[in-house]
């Protein structure tokens, strides 16, 4: 663990020193326990060239003696100010995540540290921790684990009358029972003709016979997210409804044999939506085909039309075509994938056939 923290640092400095950046302030919560290891809810991380440092209050300080990283611990207490610590430094300049500080924030650091120019991280670390290592991928691996087992439970509780609420909370209590900290975001749970609604978290509304369902869910596991979507019937589907099903089916698979190292997002993005165009869809599917996940339930990369990058082994992103017919009914479909060499590996392991439940 400590060897791994050490990497990352590593990997963090060399970037910093491409850019000629002495230093930078940690203040975004993934970003600093992706560097330090260390589970607070009140602290900042330094960096500079050649040390590490872990800024916190009397509240946290006998714990930060032993973050995993290494990082020197500093006491954060009466004159002994972060703004003073930084200046202390003496450094040409110093990186700020200029989208996590407030401007409040960012003004009173400017005024503190004259002569000392404040510059962007541009997303510095962000780009480091695109890139998984092996422990990240467990962590992720376990995750995806839970709510595979999640979505098996869940289907015991589908039937008429049920509320998409209630479908919700026995997700959440699921997985909090095996090991989840909380939900990587609001769960998803829309029925009937709020399935078209690609964000449709759960309401009061009954599940009637004919709905289509579409549960988008996820949880936190030692900070990773996992991240899934399964769309089911409960009882007889229209052809038009098995129809869309199966079109939205072919285009992620494949969107998911797309994936690769050195593939292009965007060809990634491209090969599942001209299946959905192919069939006359392409107005009903407005998003995305994926992201990546890690610390964040929404990280680099993107797939999209107007995604620039590239995979790369071991990046992990999600692979989610789908139809939305408004007033109607919606389908998706999501894997986590890691990114190989010659293809991917999907993480999710939950069957995608069309799932029918007669459930009165």
């Amino acid at each position: 663990m400590e060897n791994r923290q050490r990497q990352r640092l590593e990997r963090v400095r060399e970037a910093m020193a491409a850019l000629e950046i002495p230093a930078m302030l940690v203040c975004k919560k993934e970003n600093k326990l992706y560097l330090s290891g260390f589970c607070s809810t009140s602290y900042y991380v330094v960096i500079t060239q050649g040390e590490g440092f872990l800024l916190t209050d009397s509240r946290y300080i006998e714990a930060a003696q032993t973050n995993p990283a290494g990082l020197t611990p500093v006491l954060l207490k009466g004159e002994n100010t972060l703004s003073r610590f930084l200046k202390d430094l003496s450094v040409s300049s110093l990186a700020v995540e200029e989208e996590e500080v407030s401007v409040a924030f960012y003004k009173a650091l400017s005024e503190k540290l004259r002569g000392t120019a404040l510059v962007s991280a541009q997303n510095i670390i962000e780009g480091c921790r695109m890139i998984k290592d092996q422990e990240e991928i467990a962590l992720l691996r376990q995750a995806e684990a839970i709510g595979d087992q999640a979505y098996s439970h869940i289907l015991g509780f589908i039937r008429e009358g049920v509320r998409e609420k209630e479908l919700a909370l026995e997700l959440e209590l699921y997985m909090r029972k095996r090991g989840a900290q909380g939900l990587s975001f609001e769960t998803i749970c829309a029925s009937g003709p709020r399935s078209s609604l690609p964000h449709g978290t759960a309401t009061d509304r009954r599940l009637q016979t004919g709905d289509f369902i579409t549960f988008d869910f996820g949880c936190v596991y030692e900070g990773y997210c996992s991240d899934m979507t399964r769309t089911v019937a409960l009882g007889e589907v229209s052809r038009e409804m098995e129809q869309v099903y199966q079109i939205v089916l072919e285009a992620q698979k494949a969107g998911i044999e797309a994936v690769c190292g050195g593939k292009s997002c965007e060809e990634v993005d491209r090969a599942a939506r001209d299946v959905i165009k192919y069939y006359g869809y392409e107005a009903a599917f407005g998003h995305g085909l994926g992201h990546g996940v890690g610390l964040e339930i929404h990280e680099a990369p993107t797939l999209n039309p107007a995604s620039t990058g590239e995979l790369r082994e071991n990046m992990v992103v999600t692979v989610e075509p789908g139809i939305y017919l408004a007033g109607k009914f919606g389908v998706r479909i999501e894997d986590l994938v890691i990114v190989k060499k010659d293809g991917c590996e999907i993480l999710s392991s939950s069957d995608k056939a069309l799932t029918i439940i007669n459930g009165g």
